[in-house]
């Protein structure tokens, strides 16, 4: 197929690389200049994803409309703040029977939608394919094996994007619950910063483990309320995404928590990085869309008062275990 891949961070060239190493013609859109030229000229991503070779078929372009123009697959993976301006930039480019596969997580700020209702906004009419799942970009670049869902209210769509991304080490399944993969998506990144925030004031193992299950039931409670099905956090959208973003070594999200957990503040955490931590813009998204629908979510709470109100995040622990004592599952 003709393949478009829109952002050129490390998680859009990633997938990038692995479309064209499926034989796929694709072109990959960096808004910046020198992303693209080295891409193209030394066939690697210097400043995203340095040190992983690209697949000698894979071109780069910073023209957008060049990239969508006849493209049958087109995948977003755009930080989820610039995904709406961006798809609305390119709508005219996009054909009316592309399938587009929405790579980015997140809660869009204002709206508070889910990234596939942006898309669904800007490009009416197309078929839309959400994509999550436990995937740090290096490691995918580096084919060591993956597993990750596409999840559509089209199942040939799911399927198409199953059949386009799938290797000997990226496998995709299919899923049709698409606001729990995706709310799944973009809450983990919050959970990540929080477990950041408990490894940076030196608490250890028992307290990661308790503040990842504890994080998942309240991914999972806000999700049934916007019409999600529970079991879908307990897969490789939610679990799954979890555990790695809370754990790994390579989890943005988990690396800025410590920094503030550290006693950094927001703005000392994110100086300097070229690199966007979700979890910073989904913590002020969700706490107001779990306010909206009236869930308790005291993890996200916690969270944005840490960031954005100066919380000390010395105190946050000893109050979060002086809530009301209570059943594990709800009533």
């Amino acid at each position: 197929m003709r393949c478009a891949v829109i952002g050129a961070g490390a998680w859009g060239t990633a997938l990038a690389d692995l479309l064209a190493s499926n034989g796929h013609s694709t072109l990959l859109w960096a808004f910046e200049a020198d992303v693209a030229a080295a891409i193209n000229d030394s066939r690697e991503n210097v400043r995203f994803l340095a040190g992983a070779p690209l697949a000698p078929t894979l071109r780069a372009t910073t023209v957008l409309g060049d990239a969508l123009a006849g493209a049958e697959l087109i995948v977003y993976a755009t930080p989820s703040h610039h995904l709406r301006p961006i798809a609305s930039a390119g709508a005219a480019c996009v054909g009316r029977d592309a399938t587009v596969i929405v790579a980015s997580k997140g809660i869009e700020r204002g709206t508070l939608a889910l990234m596939t209702s942006v898309i669904n906004d800007e490009l009416a009419g197309r078929r839309v394919v959400g994509l999550s799942g436990p995937s740090f970009a290096s490691e995918v670049a580096a084919r060591q094996p993956t597993a990750v869902v596409a999840a559509s209210e089209s199942p040939e769509a799911a399927l198409l994007a199953q059949e386009a991304l799938s290797s000997s080490s990226f496998r995709v399944y299919t899923h049709d619950d698409v606001v729990g993969v995706e709310l799944a998506g973009a809450l983990k990144n919050v959970m990540a910063v929080a477990c950041g925030i408990i490894e940076g004031v030196g608490l250890g193992f028992n307290s990661r483990a308790a503040l990842i299950t504890r994080g998942l039931h309240e991914m999972t409670r806000l999700g049934v309320e916007l019409g999600a099905t529970s079991a879908t956090f307990a897969g490789l959208a939610g679990v799954g995404d979890l555990v790695l973003t809370c754990t790994g070594a390579l989890s943005r999200n988990r690396a800025l928590g410590i920094e503030i957990g550290r006693g950094a503040t927001l703005d000392e955490a994110l100086a300097g990085k070229h690199t966007v931590a979700e979890g910073v813009f989904t913590t002020a998204s969700a706490r107001e869309l779990a306010a909206r629908e009236l869930v308790d979510m005291p993890i996200v709470e916690t969270v944005y008062r840490i960031l954005f109100e100066g919380h000390p995040a010395l105190h946050a622990v000893p109050e979060m275990m002086a809530r009301e004592l209570r059943p594990e599952q709800d009533l």
